[in-house]
């Protein structure tokens, strides 16, 4: 692909381009239409997250009626897809209309400052083949960056890890053509990763053993969505992608709706469908039976129940217990227990970072993110002529990234036909914001929560977690609420000015 000679300003800086990243351009192709825009990319490739993971199995965690684009029908049969042809539909997406051509891959984003006076920001980048730094102006910026390190995942320190005398992965890096041929395989983990690894590797190796330290949410789905496909036979494409979306839309927040009110029963129902799926007499309260209610965290997702075949065959087993110290051999667990490996795999989670680790100066004074507050979920109290994108925890990811991009066109069209330069939101409540950012019980959040800005206790502070909620407000809802300051270039008020006023 050609890397396009960025300008050296543009109305729209767009920072990444994964899933996110790529559908932002096309919302500002077709809604704010002449304003021009590029996108900065650290590595060398379109995809983010669907290019960087490459181990074994890698899919989906939700349908991709829903994680796909509003605007781009899912065209093929599974609705649980794997990442390569997820990584095609977002390439295809970048290039059916130019996207691609905006792209200047190899640029790492870390410094962002923002003038009043001028009403733009400069962003500073480093090319990841030279160091070199360079610069870019923009009237906005965009981060679509999404919310984890993409040069290292979490693992924790084990003890003896150094010892061990096989091979140990972490996901996020799978070395290029690994064979895991006739090894016995250790994975330590209980999240989506771990229920994609297992039976993906199961059929080639000596034997899997997934190995916990609790259990999570294990749900069945068909990877082929049957009413999908039955609506493809009667509607036009385009039809049939809106009513298949809006199903799963309905589903999924109606099944959320329900384990937040009444966790019993989906407890309940999930711990059936799991029994029915496992050998008569499996100790499913031990290896499948969270001590948290479901939605807490995320729900792991298993196509035509994969995972549970794996455990029938005998080639996989699920080990609920805790590491005292990997040997030469394996790893001891406190029971005593000791599991043989050749390869141990530590899917242990995501480190998070916000806007991938950039900087953001307004003014001349560095922004603490703690001490921001989020207004919609998706710009930030006192910095002005920014957005960033920030999926849901309880749905797909791409609706609130469809709504995100929707929301920022709606924005900069109505500053164009305001004469406005700057818009930047301002925390007036009398209570200071003290909610986390993400109200999420996940290892992987609870760890970088100090990272992140916080939320407050009403709208438009207030992240509800809502698709039907957010369709309304973003789409649709007024703009000029008293909370967007909106001026011209130079004539924004100052935090400190409007609190001396």
């Amino acid at each position: 692909m050609t890397q396009s000679a960025a300008p050296a300003h543009v109305d729209v800086l767009i920072v990444g381009a994964g899933l996110s990243g790529i559908g932002a351009a096309r919302h500002l192709q077709a809604e704010s239409p002449g304003r021009s825009f590029a996108i900065l990319e650290a590595r060398d490739a379109i995809g983010g997250t669907w290019d960087l993971f490459r181990y074994p199995g890698i899919r989906s965690d939700s349908d991709m009626y829903t994680l796909g684009y509003r605007f781009k029908p899912w065209k093929a049969a599974k609705a649980i897809a794997d990442g390569p042809s997820i990584l095609a539909y977002v390439r295809e997406a970048a290039e059916e209309t130019g996207v691609d051509r905006h792209i200047r891959f190899g640029h790492r984003v870390v410094r962002a400052s923002w003038s009043t006076a001028d009403a733009r920001w400069t962003v500073e980048a480093e090319r990841t083949d030279t160091g070199e730094r360079v610069e870019l102006t923009s009237s906005f910026l965009f981060s679509c960056s999404g919310y984890y390190r993409y040069d290292e995942g979490y693992t924790p320190e084990f003890p003896g890890a150094a010892d061990f005398g096989g091979t140990l992965i972490h996901p996020q890096h799978w070395p290029e053509g690994f064979d895991h041929t006739g090894k016995r395989v250790v994975v330590i983990g209980s999240g989506a990763t771990a229920v994609t690894l297992v039976p993906a590797m199961a059929p080639d190796a000596a034997h899997v053993t997934m190995l916990q330290r609790s259990p999570s949410y294990v749900v069945t789905l068909p990877a082929v969505d049957p009413i999908a496909m039955g609506l493809r036979r009667v509607l036009p494409e385009k039809a049939a992608y809106a009513v298949t979306r809006w199903k799963n839309v309905l589903l999924t927040m109606g099944q959320y709706q329900l384990s937040q009110r009444r966790p019993a029963i989906v407890k309940a129902a999930i711990r059936r469908m799991v029994t029915r799926q496992l050998p008569e007499g499996y100790d499913v309260d031990t290896h499948f039976r969270p001590s948290y209610d479901p939605w807490d965290q995320r729900l792991c997702l298993v196509p035509d129940g994969d995972l549970f075949r794996a455990l029938r065959s005998g080639r996989a087993e699920v080990v609920t217990d805790r590491i005292e110290t990997f040997t030469p051999t394996g790893i001891r667990l406190v029971s005593g227990r000791e599991l043989e490996a050749d390869v141990i795999v530590t899917a242990t989670g995501l480190d998070l970072v916000a806007f991938g680790g950039a900087e953001l100066v307004v003014d001349g004074e560095e922004v603490s993110l703690p001490d921001t507050v989020t207004y919609r979920g998706l710009m930030l109290s006192d910095v002005p002529n920014f957005a960033f994108v920030l999926g849901y925890t309880n749905a797909s990811w791409t609706l609130k990234a469809d709504l995100a991009s929707a929301f920022v066109c709606r924005l900069l069209n109505h500053m164009a036909a305001g004469g406005h330069a700057v818009c930047v939101p301002r925390y007036r409540e009398a209570a200071p914001a003290t909610e986390p950012f993400l109200n999420f019980a996940s290892g992987y959040v609870q760890r970088a929560l100090d990272r992140f800005p916080k939320q407050g206790e009403v709208a438009p502070w207030k992240l509800y977690q809502n698709y039907l909620r957010d369709l309304r407000v973003l789409r649709r809802g007024e703009l000029e609420d008293g909370t967007l300051e909106f001026g011209p270039s130079g004539r924004a008020t100052a935090p400190r000015e409007r609190a001396a006023a």
